[in-house]
Formats: structure tokens, sequence, C-alpha cells
């Protein structure tokens, strides 16, 4: 996600609080930018957390896991 999209997410965030509301199509334009920018916040995090280990009491380093696995 770019500069240019949150500033958009921010613009209709502040419209949202005017008397004057969102239209339909902006409602919709501001639901789709807010899924793509969790999705972007998820895929990072995920990514970080592919790439983390953990030392154990002996020092041995492991590769962080999903629960339940």
């Amino acid at each position: 996600m770019d500069q240019k999209q949150i500033e958009r997410i921010n613009e209709l965030a502040r419209k949202a609080k005017t008397p004057e509301g969102l239209t339909e199509w902006e409602q919709a334009e501001r639901a789709a930018l807010r899924r793509e920018y969790i999705d972007s916040v998820l895929g990072s995090l995920r990514g970080q957390l592919d790439n983390t280990y953990i030392l154990d009491e002996k020092g041995n380093k492991r590769k962080l896991q999903k629960k339940g696995e």
C-alpha cells in the first residue's frame, strides 16, 4: 500500500465526520481501501513472524511455529 492510498483513507475518514458524510460510492471505496490496508499489515506481520526464531533454555535456535503445531 502506498502513501497516496493511505492519504485517501484519511481524507475519506475526515469527510465521514462532516455533516454531509460519504456517498455510497465513497463508503465502498473506503471499505476496499481499509481491507487492502489490513491485508498489507497482516502480510507484513506474517513475513516478520516467518523469519522469527526463539532461543530455548539450552541456547538452541528454533523457528517460531504456529500455535498447535
